[in-house]
């Protein structure tokens, strides 16, 4: 019995011609199999399909996010969860929490380990009783702490050839770079002095995907993390995985044959596992990696939180609504996830082709009134420009002019609920969740502007806001979570139902939801104003008339309508369906 289809073995052998030739294809796709083989004789696990509902969203958190005494963080994490967060989150992004050596756990020592500071492999199984989890798969670059980089530094095989030697003669002019750092790191070996490529940082030195022996270490890494409870998959920067002089290094063909290449084993060995890549660039290079419905099931929607970010600042949809409305559904069997905010910052070059660029000046520059930073890129003619802004969302939506800012907590909110109602998966940023300010004493003791939105919890603390009449924490976690919960009832938000923007004016965002099967509608009506704003409802309602009264599905309150027209209050979110509802439960 053949452990592979002959379809399969036929398209892997393929892939692996285009990535290492003919003479080495048949030697490399043999061990891959065998990587199958082994995974399955240890997996205990069913093989179920790939699938989403509306009751799918997703919490963005660190294993240490919450910390109390005497308690490994993991089982504070799970603690927490069970007891706030059933009902309305379905799976738990773990942000990697494997051994580090710095960015927050983003430049790994060892992928095959949980970090000790955080627990074992035990607590994340446990985890897994409760949610559907996701993990990252950090395999652009890897810790110059690391074991594989202490054997390359001593020339053993194989891991010698793990990272990618250069010249500092080389042309490297058309490399596109997320970071202002020069590329090429000095490192001293036993052969002398060598120059290693490292995209993000001079501790991440990128891993060497035109030798097999990576690939197949990260083939192995992936069916482990499967057997290990990972639902998801999420491709780290995986947009600069392949790297050949004289082109851009970004989004190569070979890139998207290995993730392909990804998706068929775990389509064979795992075909409940979705793949979800992390590609912060502008919407038509971004959606580039669901290829032909044969690459990742899951591609952020990176153009989403700078542009809710810009209207809810602004109060002016125009941008939003533009981009919403040419927005093209994802193909068969793939899927957006939708977020605000995350560990990272907010990306500006998704904007690039959306908002004029003295407008995001402006955003920028009024980000910083706000308390946060803007990191940059180098670009290839050696000049720098924006990447992303590092500053927490609820302090992106404050009024550094007024204080107590009354619409602080009402514009994260808007944000929240929009992203939720889009068409796709929601995420949210558990800082987002708990309305975290800004981090200034993470950013002066790290020296790194992204921990401004990185902040971890001490328990007891955050108990204590959650329970506290009136604080921002309680009010704003007690709003989405009813929210998620009521979403979770909906069939119109299935992340397969389609999407409509209405029409409406620029101060108002509104959609239509449906179900796949076009039976159940929703309408979604958004106000980014902080002034009451009429909607005319006869504009929006489909095919009959709109009643008199409607209800609020978000709230239970029943809203009246005056000759057609609804009046939103400032930063208000609605949803109802054309036809009575029950008050939700």
């Amino acid at each position: 019995m053949t452990e592979l289809t002959d379809m399969l073995r036929a398209r892997l052998r393929s892939r692996l011609k285009g990535l290492y030739g003919e003479s080495r294809a048949d030697e490399v796709l043999s061990r891959v199999e065998q990587k199958v083989t082994q995974h399955r004789a240890l997996t205990q696990t069913g093989l179920d399909a790939a699938h989403w509902d509306e009751t799918d969203a997703i919490l963005i958190t660190y294993g240490d996010q919450i910390q109390a005494p005497d308690q490994w963080p993991l089982e504070t994490l799970r603690q927490f969860a069970t007891e706030h967060l059933k009902g309305a989150f379905s799976t738990l992004h773990l942000l990697p929490f494997f051994p580090y050596s710095s960015d927050d756990g983003f430049s790994v020592i060892d992928y095959r380990v949980v970090n000790p500071r955080l627990g074992q492999w035990s607590h994340i199984h446990e985890l897994r009783l409760h949610f559907d989890l996701m993990f990252d798969l950090v395999l652009n670059h890897v810790s110059r702490e690391s074991l594989w980089f202490a054997d390359y530094i001593n020339n053993v095989t194989p891991y010698c050839d793990y990272f990618i030697e250069a010249d500092p003669t080389d042309d490297l002019a058309l490399v596109v770079r997320p970071r202002t750092h020069p590329l090429l790191a000095e490192v001293h070996t036993h052969r002398g002095l060598r120059y290693l490529w490292a995209t993000f940082s001079h501790d991440q030195i990128d891993l060497n995907y035109a030798n097999p022996e990576v690939l197949l270490e990260f083939v192995d890494i992936l069916l482990e993390y499967v057997r290990h409870g990972a639902r998801i998959v999420r491709l780290d920067a995986v947009a600069y995985l392949w790297k050949a002089l004289g082109t851009p290094c970004i989004h190569l063909e070979q890139t998207h044959q290995v993730i392909k290449l990804f998706r068929d084993l775990l389509s064979e060995a795992a075909p409940g596992t979705l793949l979800l890549t992390e590609t912060n660039v502008p919407h038509a290079e971004n959606i580039s990696y669901f290829g032909d419905s044969d690459e990742a099931q899951l591609v952020y929607q990176f153009s989403l939180p700078p542009l809710l970010l810009h209207a809810i600042h602004t109060g002016n949809a125009r941008y939003l609504n533009a981009w919403a409305r040419a927005l093209e559904p994802p193909p068969p069997g793939c899927s957006f996830v939708n977020f605000v905010a995350s560990h990272d910052g907010i990306g500006v070059r998704p904007l690039e082709g959306i908002v004029p660029e003295d407008e995001v000046r402006i955003l920028m520059q009024d980000m910083r009134e706000r308390g946060g930073f803007t990191s940059f890129k180098r670009n290839p003619d050696g000049s720098e420009s924006p990447y992303e802004l590092n500053i927490s969302l609820f302090d992106a939506f404050r009024d550094p002019y007024h204080a107590p800012d009354e619409w602080q907590i009402p514009r994260l909110m808007l944000s929240q609920l929009i992203m939720v109602s889009m068409q796709g998966i929601p995420a949210v940023y558990f800082h987002s969740m708990v309305a975290t300010p800004n981090d200034y004493r993470g950013v002066e003791s790290s020296g790194v502007t992204r921990a401004i939105n990185r902040r971890k919890w001490d328990r007891a603390e955050l108990e204590y806001l959650i329970g506290k009449d009136g604080s921002s924490t309680r009010q704003v976690m007690q709003a989405l979570l009813s929210a998620l919960r009521v979403r979770r009832g909906e069939a119109a938000f299935h992340p397969d139902g389609p999407q409509r923007v209405l029409s409406a004016d620029d101060q108002v965002f509104a959609i239509e939801r449906r179900d796949p099967s076009g039976t159940e509608v929703l309408l979604a009506l958004f106000n980014v104003t902080r002034f009451e704003r009429a909607v005319q409802l006869s504009d929006v309602w489909p095919n009959d008339v709109p009643p008199e009264e409607v209800t609020n599905l978000l709230t239970g309150a029943s809203l009246r309508t005056v000759g057609g027209t609804l009046n939103l209050a400032p930063y208000q979110a609605v949803w109802v369906k054309p036809r009575p509802v029950q008050d939700p439960v």
